[in-house]
């Protein structure tokens, strides 16, 4: 069934989506697909076993405005695209990795606030995994 003059398809619906549990989950899957690009693969949204609520290029795009505004500088990047392309983070036992990890650990915090907002990363926010059994415990009205 021809689709009607300026209507586009829609290959997935966003409610069926299912985001990312972490910022190094995005990130991982993000530069998997830019290499996969780049070795010749053909990428469509929607084709995926899991439908995922971006394409690579959104988390991209994040970064890019983060470096833009200063917040995330070329050697973050770097350390980005290395351990990116490896799929795994730097490990804190290898003192050779360290002064990565560290970067690492900066871009992350960095990129997972915007990719929270988009919608693209759900969870607990970096850094604020909570203990089993403890409780959140709202501030009282008017208090912050």
């Amino acid at each position: 069934m021809p689709l009607a003059p300026g209507r586009a398809p829609v290959l997935a619906s966003l409610a069926k989506s299912e985001p990312f549990g972490s910022v190094e989950e995005a990130w991982f899957w993000t530069m998997a697909a830019l290499i996969a690009r780049r070795d010749g693969a053909r990428l469509s949204a929607g084709r995926g076993t899991v439908v995922r609520p971006c394409e690579p290029d959104d988390v991209v795009k994040c970064l890019d405005r983060l470096y833009r505004q200063r917040r995330i500088e070329l050697h973050h990047a770097r350390v980005m695209r290395i351990w990116g392309e490896r799929g795994t983070a730097p490990n804190p036992r290898f003192a050779s990795e360290r002064g990565d990890l560290r970067l690492w650990r900066e871009a992350m915090e960095r990129l997972d606030f915007p990719l929270r907002q988009k919608g693209i990363v759900a969870g607990p926010a970096r850094g604020m995994a909570l203990v089993e059994g403890a409780e959140v415990i709202p501030f009282p009205a008017g208090r912050a």
